[in-house]
């Protein structure tokens, strides 16, 4: 029975070409693109599941208030917070400190590496996370003053193989053993480092005088905790802040206050981005909005199938009143067409794999997720085709089944039939529902790249082009200021370099420097409120053309300047001042120092305009170190480049002569949101074109069942013109009811997407109607490819069709 079953299954695709065709194709491609993102999806969902002890790790995030106002939310907090939370709550088993370092030169011998991600951390690192060491002891490797663990490929590089327990290396004066070699990190985990120092090491540089460890105002060190089994985490989270209050009390300082949330570790990854984050996260909102737009796409193709057996369904009603008469029950037909439907979905998955492999290199190359054919040999991947497989057979065949296994056979005999009113309305519903899902779709992909265009051609309020950035000098001189003005005077001698600067921040990073406390000198302590500073040399400033608006820059012409700062506007107002003008001249009081306020500049975009206008200070420091900003003249410019090269060899023999290009480097800050867009995009038109294969395959059964009508139409007197208005107006009022459908959800969901945004477009009326015409124009292009062929026809021709 079975044999038979398939045997008038194939029978049925190859009697029907042109339909199968549309449904395997419409089904594969939907397939495909669904099994594309869920890889997508699932890897994002991965990170940090693969530690053994994930379901009892938090990380503990800090928002510092100044005076009950929210001024910094911070991944890292204060160095007390670890300490203090294990001593006082019993349910806190351990915890490890993590503290960023910043780039080093790492020397063995001859051997130079740069190791760009370098973190100080505490002896329960291996504790509470499984990075598995290829050698080395995990309970001790991380315990002695200057030890050390690398990474295999930091090994590698440094010493020329992964056995380096026991080796030796420097950076400046300072002389570290490598007491552990770690496997490299995997890709989906949302902490990596190149060196891993012991936190006793940074003790000792800090020194005992200002009990660094014991600290509630010092920001910027990562807590993890391990909590013991069966603990509430969120109970525990209440109990910090009578805790910390009380802490705050103590202090008295400066109106300070915060609030400690445990964030588990399993969601760092896709949570929202917040100061001194050791790595850049994903964006949750866009992976779940992916996840919806898979099911989207799939469901689409679903629909095709239900939409075309449906319709087709007439055509086979003699076949099914045969087949009753001669005595099958419905539960046989039911098999029958649900068969098919196992057929039709299993030749599907099998082009969609195909597909899959064919498009993996361009999926990986929108997606920024470098995916190999090692795709087709995870077990989650064959999950998800089987998932495919079985739910779509279930969902696209059982509904046509019931419907084609209904039929009467004395209707059908008589000849009676026709599509059920029922189902003609079903059918309508759904391609209303697969075109407004497209224009739900292209809404969101045009709102996605006119905010990602409008970012990047913004006035950032200073000048960043013909930057050029060398990265800040790292071995050790005798005398950095003596080298770095030598550099800077000598370079200047070349006519196309038309400044150099030193700073400890440059546009299009976070700045590092927060200082909380800073108030007018002779305010009480509670008016101090939190800042960002950057420091600079005098030039800082006058190089990015910061726009002036009241006083003046740093110069070298006033001796007093490295007691003195510029304020921007925002930093004005937060300071309590309704003018800028009013602000020159001022003296505030930064940690015990008084400094005079002798300019303020105009607001700029620091980071991208995801953010708003941070509070800046800029302080003057004449030997500041930091990356070099170098405006340069690009009439020749391997020729600038290679004489900043040979000066910097000059001056700092030991370093490497590493650039990049600002321009460029601001612009990566919206690499994520380009990548999501693409994503978007591609996906969006996938669903348009399975939504427009089942329409294809729609019209033409729709046409084929009035393929008379047209010829008595034609005989009657009626023109092209009129038939072609027929057949348009049934579908164009279709994509009409979807754009009114769709309209009103794509205007929310996009609207709360760019709530993210600090600086965002405005909705216009552009990013709906152009949405519905491409549309309307695609679809009506569908529908006139047969609707022509049908209203060109011959009446004598179309009058012979039964």
């Amino acid at each position: 029975m079975i044999k038979n079953y398939f045997l008038i299954a194939f029978r049925n695709l190859s009697k029907n070409k042109a339909f199968s065709f549309i449904n395997i194709f419409g089904l594969a491609v939907g397939m495909a693109a669904s099994l594309l993102i869920i890889q997508y999806v699932t890897f994002e969902l991965s990170f940090d599941k693969f530690h053994a002890k994930k379901d009892r790790v938090f990380r503990v995030t800090q928002d510092r208030y100044d005076r009950g106002k929210l001024s910094t939310q911070w991944a890292g907090g204060a160095f007390a917070e670890g300490n203090a939370f294990k001593n006082n709550f019993p349910q806190v088993e351990d915890f490890v400190k993590i503290v960023g370092n910043g780039p080093i030169l790492a020397v063995n011998n001859d051997t130079r590496l740069t190791l760009e991600k370098t973190y100080f951390a505490g002896p329960s690192f291996f504790n509470i996370f499984s990075y598995p060491l290829l050698s080395g002891d995990p309970k001790t490797a991380l315990t002695e003053v200057n030890s050390a663990v690398i990474t295999e490929t930091v090994a590698k590089k440094l010493f020329g193989t992964t056995n380096a327990v026991g080796k030796t290396f420097k950076f400046d004066l300072n002389l570290l053993k490598v007491t552990g070699v770690m496997k490299d990190y995997p890709d989906n985990t949302h902490f990596r480092s190149d060196l891993l120092m012991s936190y006793s090491t940074l003790m000792k540089f800090v020194g005992p005088k200002n009990d660094l460890d014991n600290a509630w105002l010092n920001d910027g060190c990562l807590t993890y905790l391990l909590l013991r089994p069966g603990v509430d985490s969120k109970a525990l989270e209440a109990k910090f802040v009578p805790y910390v209050n009380q802490v705050y009390k103590k202090l008295n300082w400066s109106g300070a206050g915060a609030v400690y949330h445990l964030l588990p570790l399993e969601k760092i990854h896709l949570s929202p981005n917040l100061m001194v984050e050791a790595e850049p996260h994903g964006d949750g909102k866009s992976v779940y909005l992916l996840a919806g737009i898979a099911i989207f796409v799939i469901i689409i193709a679903w629909i095709n199938y239900i939409n075309l057996a449906t319709a087709k369904g007439i055509g086979r009603a003699k076949e099914v009143g045969v087949r009753k008469t001669l005595g099958s029950a419905k539960g046989q037909l039911i098999t029958q067409f649900m068969l098919e439907a196992m057929l039709l979905n299993g030749l599907a998955i099998v082009l969609a794999i195909v597909l899959i492999i064919v498009f993996l290199p361009v999926f990986s190359a929108i997606s920024g997720q470098y995916v190999t054919l090692d795709l087709l040999f995870t077990p989650v991947f064959w999950l998800a085709v089987t998932g495919l497989f079985f739910v779509g057979s279930f969902f696209s065949g059982f509904y046509p089944a019931i419907v084609l296994s209904s039929f009467r056979p004395v209707e059908v005999m008589k000849g009676k039939l026709s599509a059920s009113s029922g189902g003609v309305l079903l059918r309508k519903f759904m391609v209303v529902f697969q075109f407004a899902a497209s224009i739900f779709l292209l809404i969101g992909s045009l709102t996605v790249y006119r905010q990602v265009s409008y970012m990047e051609k913004q006035k950032l309020g200073i000048n960043i082009d013909q930057t050029l950035i060398i990265k800040q000098p790292l071995a050790y001189v005798d005398s950095f200021y003596r080298s770095m003005s030598a550099f800077k005077n000598e370079s200047l001698r070349d006519p196309s370099v038309k400044s150099v600067t030193v700073s400890t921040s440059i546009p299009g990073e976070p700045v590092g420097w927060n200082a909380g406390g800073i108030k007018l000198k002779g305010t009480d302590q509670s008016q101090g409120k939190q800042y960002r500073i950057i420091g600079g040399d005098y030039d800082y400033l006058k190089a990015y053309n910061a726009k002036l608006i009241a006083g003046r820059l740093f110069s070298k012409d006033f001796t007093t300047d490295p007691q003195a700062v510029v304020f921007n506007e925002k930093a004005t107002e937060e300071m309590g001042f309704d003018r800028p003008e009013k602000a020159v001249g001022k003296q505030i009081d930064f940690w015990g120092q008084v400094y005079t306020i002798i300019g303020v500049v105009e607001n700029y975009h620091q980071q991208s305009l995801h953010d708003a206008y941070d509070a800046l200070i800029f302080k003057c420091i004449p030997d500041v170190r930091g990356n070099v900003s170098v405006k340069i003249s690009t009439a020749d410019l391997p020729r600038t480049i290679a004489a900043l090269k040979s000066n910097w060899k000059s001056f700092f023999p030991g370093d490497q002569f590493d650039y990049f290009f600002l321009d460029q480097h601001f612009n990566e800050q919206y690499h994520a949101d380009k990548q999501f867009g693409q994503v978007f995009a591609a996906f969006t038109g996938i669903g348009i074109l399975v939504a427009c294969l089942g329409l294809f395959g729609l019209v033409s059964y729709t046409i084929v069942q009035r393929t008379k009508e047209i010829g008595i139409r034609k005989v009657l007197g009626a023109s092209v013109n009129t038939i072609l208005q027929l057949l348009y107006k049934d579908f164009a009022q279709l994509v009409f009811i979807a754009f009114v459908v769709s309209a009103p959800l794509g205007w929310y969901a996009t609207n709360q997407w760019l709530q993210t945004y600090a600086f965002r477009i405005n909705l216009s009326w552009t990013l709906f109607v152009v949405p519905f015409i491409t549309v309307a124009i695609v679809a009506m292009a569908t529908v006139s490819y047969l609707s022509i062929k049908a209203a060109f026809m011959n009446p004598v021709i179309s009058l012979k069709v039964e």
